[in-house]
């Protein structure tokens, strides 16, 4: 499982990728982050499931351990303002 600190920086900076633009309520923040936490995480979609995402789009491109690190490496980004 991806070793996320819950942090909610992916969600508070939807507007750095069109994938998530209909989760964007207008302003990069997801219609669905309330006091850092998913309001639906149980239900949330395919694009928000990272270890989902990898075994259906890119277990064949690279490792988990790479998939990881290259997720990893934007949080950082995210959290030091540099994207």
């Amino acid at each position: 499982m991806f070793p996320c600190d819950k942090c909610g920086e992916c969600c508070k900076n939807l507007n750095k990728s069109p994938v998530y633009a209909e989760l964007d309520r207008g302003d990069g923040i997801c219609l669905h982050l309330h006091k850092n936490l998913c309001s639906i995480y149980e239900t949330r979609p395919l694009i928000c499931r990272i270890d989902n995402c990898y075994e259906l789009f890119f277990k064949d491109s690279m490792t988990k351990a790479e998939f990881y690190s290259l997720n990893h490496a934007v949080c950082i980004k995210l959290k030091n303002h540099e994207l």
